[in-house]
């Protein structure tokens, strides 16, 4: 049989849905299942430059609500959390709302707006100067990322190979910290 890969933007049940590993970004509840920490990503407030030239940079999470959001539902549409000593929830209301984060960060780089994504997914517009990150100082705490598989030590040879590949792999990425 051969591989196949799934890139879902949920948590799935790698036993029901028959899944040998899965990548999970995010807290990780204790499942029994094997789990190798890879590293941290950031969740990172952008817009573009010639956003923030007409409209100006929020200087704190309340600033949002004098901004236009663009935001993905599964990310917290309706409320943003910052601060990593402090815990705050700003309440946004999305002007445009995308069922995915490619939509968000193309209205983002297009001047739509200010929108929430994770670092990785806009590193490349923000080494090119198309985004900027806003409200660094009130980032929350990086999520961990982990390579998750059900069989530990006893998994099948392919699965043990993919695994190793796959944590030397992220843990080399120079967008995962």
């Amino acid at each position: 049989m051969e591989g196949r890969a799934l890139f879902l933007d949920r948590v799935v049940n790698i036993v029901d849905e028959g899944v040998d590993v899965a990548v999970r970004i995010g807290r990780m509840a204790d499942s029994g299942h094997a789990a190798i920490r890879c590293g941290t990503v950031r969740r990172v407030v952008c817009a573009s430059p010639a956003y923030v030239a007409e409209h100006g940079a929020p200087r704190a999470p309340a600033d949002l609500a004098e901004h236009r959001v663009v935001a993905v539902p599964h990310s917290g549409a309706s409320e943003w959390r910052f601060g990593r000593d402090r815990d705050v929830a700003v309440t946004v209301t999305p002007r445009l709302a995308c069922n995915v984060n490619e939509a968000a960060i193309s209205a983002a780089i297009d001047g739509w707006g200010v929108t929430r994504v994770l670092s990785y997914q806009v590193a490349e517009a923000l080494r090119d100067g198309r985004l900027v990150v806003l409200l660094e100082d009130f980032e929350p705490a990086p999520l961990p990322i982990h390579v998750v598989h059900v069989e530990g030590r006893g998994a099948a040879a392919k699965v043990r190979s993919f695994v190793d590949f796959a944590v030397e792999r992220l843990r080399a990425d120079p967008l995962i910290n």
